[in-house]
């Protein structure tokens, strides 16, 4: 038994891939097309896709929101752990890169599961609101500019429902956050909205060291 995490290398991180990933090929191929772009880094690994799905199974999820779209992965993940008559509602300013993503939400057959709504963030969720959509949603992923999460997660918390699920990425930050000597201003955000969630009596968590740090909340 151990007291904390393993460490994860090269060789047993590919071990762990090679016993346990179920990737479909469209997810495959989608993946690797995303790492030959300039912006790699900004897509969630094959890990920590089935694992969000997986949560999306385990939930009966039917409802979904994902703050944060870049080439779709993470959307094709959780589009294709929802029901047929699923909802995942997407939130993105970029046609560049969420065309790529349409393209094989349509390959996957998931794309009349998926509403993808290009305009800055908060004004998709302050719209969401206006709808009535407010403890709506069963589930919400937050990867999106760093120096909005807090006030993407207090929409998601709105929008979700008692018993729903925030998951927001890179609450690790590649290490950052533990090393006073950063301090940027994407750093700082990440800080301050982890300092928070360790004290909002609102909901429940738990940090994962998946990835680059998923912190799972679920509203009280």
């Amino acid at each position: 038994m151990t007291r904390r995490t393993i460490h994860l290398t090269e060789e047993l991180y590919a071990y762990l891939l090679d016993v346990s990933l179920r990737e479909p090929p469209v997810m495959r191929r989608l993946r690797e097309e995303t790492a030959s772009m300039e912006n790699a880094s900004m897509q969630i690994g094959a890990d920590q896709g089935q694992f969000m799905a997986l949560l999306v199974e385990l939930m009966g999820a039917r409802n979904t929101l994902e703050i944060g779209t870049f080439t779709g992965y993470s959307a094709l993940a959780v589009a294709l752990a929802l029901p047929d008559d699923g909802r995942l509602v997407t939130c993105d300013v970029s046609e560049e890169w969420t065309a790529i993503a349409r393209r094989y939400w349509e390959e996957a057959g998931v794309a009349h599961k998926i509403d993808l709504r290009l305009a800055p963030a908060l004004e998709t969720l302050d719209d969401l609101l206006a709808e009535g959509c407010g403890g709506t949603f069963d589930f919400v992923f937050i990867d999106a500019d760093k120096e909005g999460y807090d006030a993407y997660y207090e929409r998601a918390l709105d929008l979700v429902r008692t018993g729903g699920l925030i998951a927001l990425d890179n609450t690790l930050w590649d290490g950052k956050v533990a090393d006073p000597a950063v301090t940027d201003e994407d750093t700082e955000a990440i800080r301050a909205i982890n300092t928070k969630l360790a004290g909002d009596e609102r909901v429940t968590l738990s940090l994962l060291p998946v990835g680059d740090g998923l912190t799972l909340v679920r509203k009280r």
